[in-house]
């Protein structure tokens, strides 16, 4: 009989791991040593045998302003599981969020209080890699047959970028056909889908002068003032548009949002700012047309800019991940039974709902690879791209519990535990 805490997954060796990961630097941007994340992670995963392989994203695909050095992503295939059997991607991001303001804990350390382990990426997703590790271990040590052989995608720019590098594995190289993406929540949660999200930068270029001799000069910061206001008039109509996507229990309808994320200009009180540079994001439904949302956006931003003291102004796309429609597959009862055993969670506990978060997978799913799965660490508490993001230890060591009976031969779903909104797949092809 099947026991999910029979597993021996060693915590103490999760939390090292972890310590590890958090304390090694790979906020994006610049997100500037992928290589050496690449060699830690190398030397985390060598008691697993196997073979490694590195791929780095030509350099004219991701070229951007404030981001610097080689985008390298890792194929690990650990010695495990029977020569036959087919493989399983498993998935992770390895950037983080920048580290931002506020924290209250070291942000690139580990802390653990009672049961929160704190730091930047502990949730999304370097936590995610510690718990991989631990329930590979633990199925090696073990001697357990697998139904799979795993590989783990350790993939670049997921956080911000032209290029994610999960796009360019998809687009260069076949994979599997079971992928597993654990840059999801720890809810008990079917992957839905997900919007679409695009990024833009405009920049305003003006004359820096002396503060006490304006009229030499233009005021960039002041000349982008109006499109500040344009923009927050474009929001509310965005925003009234709502997607069929199923949303989240108990929520409202999923919509369409537009932010201003950044602006930078000038840097002190007697110069006026010469170059003004804002950033908006755009979440567009997977019913909406990316092409249509970006014309929307930029003849808001020419109607707002032209005629203004502007010497000249410019927009650059420098994000974009578009929507995922439909993930589900053949592989996805397999995957909610073993998160539901592994957090003793009923299976009709488990309901699908999409996101209007985003997600690399789209450039997956438009490389032609419609079925993925999705899970992780992440909850609405858990601060994250916040400050004092965390994780809890129950949810790390259930989500290696999770990996560990989805991987396992001797895992059999049952058909009669099945989550009344998951489709039955039995048939798929």
């Amino acid at each position: 009989m099947r026991n999910a805490r029979s597993f021996d997954i060693s915590y103490d060796g999760m939390h090292a791991d972890l310590a590890s990961l958090i304390g090694f630097d790979t906020c994006f941007p610049p997100a500037a040593n992928y290589p050496g994340f690449c060699d830690l992670l190398e030397r985390m995963a060598a008691d697993l045998g196997g073979t490694a392989r590195r791929i780095d994203v030509p350099s004219n695909l991701w070229a951007a302003d404030g981001v610097t050095g080689a985008r390298t992503n890792l194929l690990l295939r650990p010695d495990l599981g029977p020569a036959d059997a087919p493989e399983a991607l498993i998935y992770f991001h390895t950037d983080t969020a920048p580290v931002g303001d506020e924290w209250t804990r070291p942000p690139l350390s580990l802390t653990r209080e009672g049961d929160r382990l704190f730091g930047r990426g502990t949730a999304d997703m370097k936590g995610c890699i510690a718990a991989v590790l631990a329930a590979l271990r633990s199925l090696k040590d073990a001697g357990t047959p697998l139904a799979f052989r795993p590989v783990l995608a350790f993939c670049t720019d997921e956080e911000g970028g032209l290029y994610p590098g999960i796009r360019y594995l998809a687009e260069t190289m076949d994979l599997p056909e079971v992928l597993l993406n654990l840059n999801g929540g720890a809810a008990p949660r079917i992957w839905g889908g997900c919007f679409g999200s695009l990024d833009l930068a405009v920049t305003g270029q003006g004359v820096a002068v002396h503060s006490g001799r304006p009229d030499l000069g233009v005021n960039a910061l002041e000349a982008m003032v109006p499109l500040l206001t344009a923009l927050t008039t474009l929001k509310t109509q965005v925003e009234a548009r709502t997607s069929a996507m199923p949303p989240p229990p108990d929520d409202d309808p999923l919509r369409a949002r537009l932010n201003v994320t950044a602006i930078r200009a000038g840097d002190k009180g007697s110069a006026l700012p010469g170059r003004c540079r804002i950033v908006l994001n755009r979440r567009y439904m997977p019913e909406e047309d990316v092409s249509e949302v970006r014309a929307e956006l930029e003849k808001t931003i020419a109607a707002a800019l032209t005629g203004t003291a502007l010497v000249d102004w410019n927009i650059a796309e420098i994000g974009h991940l578009p929507p995922v429609s439909d993930p589900s597959g053949p592989w996805t009862d397999r995957w909610t039974q073993a998160r539901a055993e592994a957090t003793d969670t009923p299976v009709t506990a488990f309901t699908t709902y999409g996101s209007g978060t985003s997600s690399d997978f789209g450039w997956v799913q438009k490389a032609g690879i419609r079925h993925m799965l999705l899970g992780g660490l992440m909850r609405p508490e858990a601060n994250v791209h916040g400050p004092d993001e965390f994780t809890t230890v129950q949810d790390i060591e259930a989500l290696a519990r999770s990996v560990a009976l989805f991987l396992r031969a001797d895992f059999k779903t049952s058909p009669g535990e099945r989550s009344q909104s998951l489709p039955n797949m039995e048939n798929t092809q």
